[in-house]
This record gives structure tokens, sequence and C-alpha cells, in this order.
């Protein structure tokens, strides 16, 4: 094989090389999950481990408070329905992805 035969070898091989690394590393970089993905759910994995005997505490603070007088039903209710919004963000943010389809 003559040197100006081996160049065009070389070249078809570095070319069909790079067109194979084109066609496969975005089948490889989508099969794995985003790092924002990753951060988002053991963020709310922490916030809900920790927010539940915190959130359990506010409710019977504000309750025994109602029940004496010394605040409103209103702060109560409203706690609840935070509180519930707040364990119930995964859910709601699924649904509204459905909804636009996204």
């Amino acid at each position: 094989m003559n040197q100006l035969a081996h160049v065009r070898f070389g070249g078809r091989l570095a070319r069909t090389a790079a067109l194979m690394a084109a066609l496969l590393i975005p089948g490889a970089v989508f099969a794995q999950s985003s790092p924002f993905q990753t951060g988002a759910n053991s963020l709310v994995t922490f916030a809900q481990t920790i927010g539940t005997p915190i959130a359990a505490l506010v409710i019977i603070g504000l309750a025994i408070a109602a029940a004496v007088g010394k605040v409103s039903w209103g702060w109560v209710i409203g706690a609840l329905v935070g509180i519930a919004a707040i364990f119930g963000a995964p859910t709601i943010v699924s649904w509204i992805r459905t909804l636009f389809g996204v």
C-alpha cells in the first residue's frame, strides 16, 4: 500500500469513527437521568422526611391555640391547605405536566 492510499484509508476511517460517535453519543446522553431531576427528587424526599413531623407539630399547636381562642380557625385551615400543597407538590406537578402534554 503506498503512502497516498494509506492517508486516504486513515481519513476515511477517521470520518467513519466520527460519524459513529455522532450517532451513538446522543443515545448514551439521553439514557442518563438529568442531574437537575436527581437533585430535585432528592430535595423533595428530604423536605418530606423533615417536614412530616414538623407539619404535625404545627397543626397540633395551631389547633390548641385556636381551641383556646388565641388564633382564628382560619389559620388552622390555611396551614392545612398549605401543608397539603407542599406534600402534594409532586402529584400536582405531574398533573400539570400531563395537562399540558409535557
